[in-house]
Protein backbone atom coordinates (compact mmCIF):
# COMPACT_ATOMS: atom_id res chain seq x y z
CA UNK A 1 0.00 0.00 0.00
CA UNK A 2 2.42 2.62 1.25
CA UNK A 3 5.39 1.34 2.09
CA UNK A 4 7.37 -0.61 5.21
CA UNK A 5 4.89 -0.81 8.12
CA UNK A 6 7.19 -0.04 11.44
CA UNK A 7 6.84 1.64 14.99
CA UNK A 8 8.42 4.82 15.80
CA UNK A 9 8.68 6.51 19.21
CA UNK A 10 6.39 9.64 19.06
CA UNK A 11 9.62 11.81 20.41
CA UNK A 12 10.57 10.96 16.05
CA UNK A 13 8.00 12.15 14.09
CA UNK A 14 7.86 14.86 12.17
CA UNK A 15 5.41 17.83 12.69
CA UNK A 16 3.37 16.34 9.70
CA UNK A 17 3.14 13.32 11.43
CA UNK A 18 2.36 14.55 14.84
CA UNK A 19 -0.80 16.69 13.26
CA UNK A 20 -1.57 13.35 11.82
CA UNK A 21 -1.26 11.66 15.58
CA UNK A 22 -4.28 14.03 16.62
CA UNK A 23 -6.52 13.79 13.03
CA UNK A 24 -6.45 10.17 13.48
CA UNK A 25 -7.07 10.60 17.18
CA UNK A 26 -10.28 12.96 16.44
CA UNK A 27 -11.53 11.32 13.48
CA UNK A 28 -10.95 7.33 14.87
CA UNK A 29 -12.88 8.67 18.04
CA UNK A 30 -15.77 10.46 15.99
CA UNK A 31 -18.24 7.92 17.40
CA UNK A 32 -17.71 8.71 21.05
CA UNK A 33 -18.03 12.67 20.68
CA UNK A 34 -17.57 13.10 24.03
CA UNK A 35 -13.82 12.21 24.02
CA UNK A 36 -12.11 14.53 21.83
CA UNK A 37 -14.68 16.76 20.12
CA UNK A 38 -12.46 18.92 18.40
CA UNK A 39 -9.26 18.74 16.09
CA UNK A 40 -7.64 21.18 18.57
CA UNK A 41 -8.91 19.24 21.73
CA UNK A 42 -7.14 16.37 19.96
CA UNK A 43 -3.46 18.29 19.28
CA UNK A 44 -3.82 18.85 22.99
CA UNK A 45 -3.77 15.34 23.88
CA UNK A 46 -1.13 14.69 21.61
CA UNK A 47 0.84 17.16 22.41
CA UNK A 48 0.58 15.94 26.43
CA UNK A 49 2.58 12.75 24.68
CA UNK A 50 5.73 14.85 24.21
CA UNK A 51 5.27 17.36 27.51
CA UNK A 52 4.53 15.44 29.95
CA UNK A 53 7.59 12.78 31.32
CA UNK A 54 5.34 9.93 32.68
CA UNK A 55 3.25 9.84 29.30
CA UNK A 56 4.75 8.53 25.79
CA UNK A 57 4.19 7.17 22.84
CA UNK A 58 4.57 5.23 20.00
CA UNK A 59 3.24 5.53 16.25
CA UNK A 60 2.52 3.02 13.33
CA UNK A 61 4.02 4.24 10.14
CA UNK A 62 3.48 2.91 6.65
CA UNK A 63 5.90 4.35 4.80
CA UNK A 64 6.09 7.93 6.23
CA UNK A 65 2.31 8.21 6.49
CA UNK A 66 1.01 7.65 10.34
CA UNK A 67 -2.06 4.96 10.30
CA UNK A 68 -2.23 4.67 13.96
CA UNK A 69 -0.48 5.12 17.63
CA UNK A 70 -0.55 4.05 21.08
CA UNK A 71 0.06 5.84 24.40
CA UNK A 72 0.92 4.85 27.60
CA UNK A 73 0.83 6.47 31.75
CA UNK A 74 3.44 5.90 34.04
CA UNK A 75 0.59 5.24 36.32
CA UNK A 76 2.45 2.48 38.79
CA UNK A 77 5.68 1.64 40.34
CA UNK A 78 5.24 -2.09 37.74
CA UNK A 79 1.64 -1.07 35.76
CA UNK A 80 1.08 1.58 32.79
CA UNK A 81 -2.12 2.72 31.74
CA UNK A 82 -2.77 2.09 27.81
CA UNK A 83 -3.79 5.64 26.73
CA UNK A 84 -5.03 6.01 24.06
CA UNK A 85 -4.97 3.22 20.97
CA UNK A 86 -6.46 4.78 17.94
CA UNK A 87 -6.14 3.62 13.97
CA UNK A 88 -7.06 5.65 11.09
CA UNK A 89 -10.80 4.82 10.32
CA UNK A 90 -9.42 4.40 6.65
CA UNK A 91 -7.12 1.24 7.58
CA UNK A 92 -8.71 -0.95 10.29
CA UNK A 93 -9.09 -4.74 9.73
CA UNK A 94 -5.34 -4.45 8.64
CA UNK A 95 -3.39 -5.94 12.06
CA UNK A 96 -2.43 -2.09 12.96
CA UNK A 97 -4.29 -2.11 16.53
CA UNK A 98 -2.81 -5.79 17.19
CA UNK A 99 0.97 -4.74 15.99
CA UNK A 100 0.71 -1.38 18.12
CA UNK A 101 -0.27 -3.48 21.33
CA UNK A 102 2.87 -5.97 21.12
CA UNK A 103 5.20 -3.07 20.64
CA UNK A 104 3.47 -1.36 23.90
CA UNK A 105 3.71 -4.64 25.72
CA UNK A 106 7.49 -5.64 24.46
CA UNK A 107 8.38 -1.58 25.64
CA UNK A 108 6.63 -2.53 28.97
CA UNK A 109 8.61 -6.05 29.59
CA UNK A 110 11.44 -3.64 28.73
CA UNK A 111 10.74 -1.54 31.26
CA UNK A 112 10.27 -3.64 33.90
CA UNK A 113 6.52 -3.34 33.89
CA UNK A 114 4.32 -6.11 35.01
CA UNK A 115 0.57 -5.19 34.37
CA UNK A 116 -0.93 -3.18 31.51
CA UNK A 117 -4.67 -1.90 32.10
CA UNK A 118 -7.18 0.28 30.52
CA UNK A 119 -10.58 1.34 30.97
CA UNK A 120 -12.79 0.97 27.81
CA UNK A 121 -15.89 3.58 28.27
CA UNK A 122 -19.31 2.65 26.78
CA UNK A 123 -20.87 5.56 26.15
CA UNK A 124 -22.23 4.47 22.91
CA UNK A 125 -24.08 1.35 23.19
CA UNK A 126 -21.30 -1.21 22.05
CA UNK A 127 -21.73 -3.77 25.13
CA UNK A 128 -24.47 -5.12 26.67
CA UNK A 129 -23.25 -3.26 29.68
CA UNK A 130 -24.70 0.07 27.90
CA UNK A 131 -27.97 1.17 29.59
CA UNK A 132 -27.42 -1.83 32.25
CA UNK A 133 -28.41 -1.08 35.77
CA UNK A 134 -25.08 -1.66 37.55
CA UNK A 135 -26.13 -0.46 40.96
CA UNK A 136 -26.46 -4.15 41.93
CA UNK A 137 -24.77 -7.39 40.54
CA UNK A 138 -22.20 -5.45 38.65
CA UNK A 139 -19.45 -8.13 38.65
CA UNK A 140 -21.93 -10.49 37.17
CA UNK A 141 -23.00 -8.51 34.28
CA UNK A 142 -19.51 -7.79 33.24
CA UNK A 143 -18.95 -11.74 33.50
CA UNK A 144 -21.46 -12.21 30.97
CA UNK A 145 -20.55 -9.50 28.63
CA UNK A 146 -21.52 -9.25 24.85
CA UNK A 147 -21.25 -6.98 21.78
CA UNK A 148 -24.74 -4.87 20.34
CA UNK A 149 -24.04 -3.26 17.97
CA UNK A 150 -21.39 -1.57 16.22
CA UNK A 151 -18.81 -3.10 17.76
CA UNK A 152 -16.92 -2.04 21.25
CA UNK A 153 -12.65 -2.09 21.77
CA UNK A 154 -13.28 -4.38 24.69
CA UNK A 155 -13.68 -7.38 22.68
CA UNK A 156 -10.75 -6.75 20.56
CA UNK A 157 -8.30 -6.69 23.55
CA UNK A 158 -9.85 -9.65 25.06
CA UNK A 159 -8.74 -11.66 21.96
CA UNK A 160 -5.64 -10.21 22.55
CA UNK A 161 -5.28 -11.62 26.56
CA UNK A 162 -6.95 -8.95 28.42
CA UNK A 163 -8.98 -9.79 31.33
CA UNK A 164 -12.09 -8.45 32.41
CA UNK A 165 -10.86 -6.10 36.46
CA UNK A 166 -14.19 -4.30 36.63
CA UNK A 167 -16.73 -1.39 35.77
CA UNK A 168 -17.26 1.85 37.17
CA UNK A 169 -21.48 2.20 36.43
CA UNK A 170 -22.36 5.80 35.24
CA UNK A 171 -19.10 6.61 34.87
CA UNK A 172 -19.71 8.73 31.51
CA UNK A 173 -23.42 9.30 32.45
CA UNK A 174 -25.86 7.13 33.07
CA UNK A 175 -26.07 3.74 31.82
CA UNK A 176 -22.99 4.88 30.18
CA UNK A 177 -19.75 2.59 31.98
CA UNK A 178 -16.08 2.49 32.07
CA UNK A 179 -15.21 -1.13 31.13
CA UNK A 180 -11.43 -1.95 32.89
CA UNK A 181 -9.20 -4.88 31.81
CA UNK A 182 -5.92 -5.66 32.22
CA UNK A 183 -3.30 -8.32 31.01
CA UNK A 184 -0.08 -9.68 33.37
CA UNK A 185 3.01 -9.20 31.05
Amino acid sequence: MGGEVRIAPFETLTPAQREAAADVMWRGFAHQPAAWPTLAEARAEVTTFYEDDERFALALLEGEALRGWIGAIESYSHAWELHPIVVDPDHERRGFGRRLIEALEAEARADGILTIHLGSDDDYGGTSLFGADLSSGALEKLAAIEPSGGGHPVFFYLKLGYQLTGVLPDANGPGKPDIYLAKTL
